[in-house]
């Protein structure tokens, strides 16, 4: 049985378009993109295709990106870039932000920056005047997700920087959620730097990208050669930038219909577990959320029951982020968010693609009630 998969916020099936771009760089176009030759200076053209169709995603400038190994990799070297320009030792971020860039200023806290983390309310929301408070004089930049991998939520980045942008402080975003599943326009919003994912908008794992805003300060996180003109050294990971290149593509010409489609069946989804589950809670701001994201507690049982019997069902799902999946603690998201303790544990999070189909909802809509029933009737806790 075909495995019906929804966590696509963890990652993402391979486009056949995107798979079969990738190809030909596997096999007979294997020229080095630096070479001089032609063979190579046809690998090279093909980059420089797909960077256009990354900077087309976002509305910028195919010169305002630069490809990397991954999100994390996007999102570490915006950070430290700052503070590198900047020569400042202080980092503002949320309690909610992934883990690639909560670590990351812990590590840069241990070298002696600090770094203050912002609170959100229960719905997910950050208060702008705490992040204006925050800035100070010694602030090097800001970075703040535009939209939670967990609870969905988008936050309001226009806002966020111009509050930033007012006080002359670097401004990064983290839209590997967000990038292909609502429209962002770079020309509008006043970021300085945006991190993106492969593997979230249907490309392989291992290739990224970080938006550059053209004429902000930037020292490179990797240095040795002269590749990405220097930006970003290393011989480029040519067959999967050309897939991302080709699933951008196919995000910026579908991502209307996507959003309609991906909101209708999350909507039937969410509502037909909270009229057929009781005690169930939606977590995070039931509006201003990603279309395609659901995260839902199930109170007085353990999500990870949950997620192991509708395994049982061939249906994946995730109580969290899959970079913190073989952690015992709740997600720090719905912590930060003040989930009640009776909820906090049952949290499963349901996140669709354009693939995803209505038979599916039907299937999971079917298998979960039974299952919520059950876990509750061997819950000490259970009512």
């Amino acid at each position: 049985m075909k495995p019906i998969y929804l966590d696509n916020n963890a990652t993402t099936m391979v486009a056949d378009e995107a798979r079969e771009a990738m190809l030909p760089y596997l096999s007979a176009e294997y020229g080095n993109p630096s070479s001089m030759h032609h063979f190579g200076g046809k690998v090279h053209r093909k980059i420089e295709s797909a960077r256009e169709e990354v900077a087309k995603l976002i509305n910028a400038e195919p010169e305002e990106i630069i490809f990397t190994s991954c999100g994390t990799e996007s999102d570490n070297t915006a950070i430290m870039s700052a503070l590198e320009t900047t020569g400042k030792r202080h980092i503002i971020t949320t309690r909610v932000e992934h883990p690639a860039v909560l670590n990351f200023c812990m590590a840069q806290g241990r070298k002696g920056c600090k770094t203050a983390f912002l609170p959100v309310d229960k719905s997910g929301r950050l208060d702008l005047d705490n992040l204006e408070k925050a800035i100070n004089d010694e602030t090097a930049v800001v970075s703040v997700m535009y939209a939670n991998n967990e609870s969905g939520v988008i936050f309001p980045i226009e806002k966020i920087a111009e509050i930033v942008k007012s006080r002359g402080v670097l401004f990064h975003t983290v839209a590997v959620q967000g990038a292909g599943k609502i429209e962002i326009d770079v020309k509008r919003l006043p970021v300085d730097m945006m991190s993106l994912s492969g593997h979230k908008i249907h490309a392989p794992k291992g290739v990224g990208a970080l938006y550059i805003r053209k004429g902000t300060r930037f020292s490179p996180y990797i240095i040795g050669g002269h590749q990405e003109r220097g930006r970003r050294s290393g011989t480029e990971n040519v067959a999967s930038i050309v897939a991302m290149g080709t699933a951008c593509g196919l995000a910026r010409n579908n991502i209307a219909e996507e959003i309609v489609k991906m909101k209708r069946m999350r909507d039937r989804l969410e509502n037909g577990l909270i009229e057929r589950c009781p005690d169930a809670i939606i977590n995070g701001d039931k509006e201003n959320r990603l279309p395609n994201t659901t995260n839902i507690s199930f109170e007085y049982i353990e999500g990870e029951a949950i997620l192991l019997r509708l395994n049982e069902h061939n249906i994946c799902a995730s109580s969290g982020s899959a970079c913190t999946s073989g952690s015992l603690e709740p997600s720090h998201v719905l912590r930060a968010m003040g989930v009640p303790f009776t909820a906090i544990h049952g949290s499963v999070r349901f996140s669709l693609s354009r693939y995803t189909t209505d038979e599916e909802i039907d299937f999971v809509l079917k298998t979960m009630p039974p299952i919520i029933r059950e876990l509750r009737d061997l819950s000490p806790f259970g009512r």
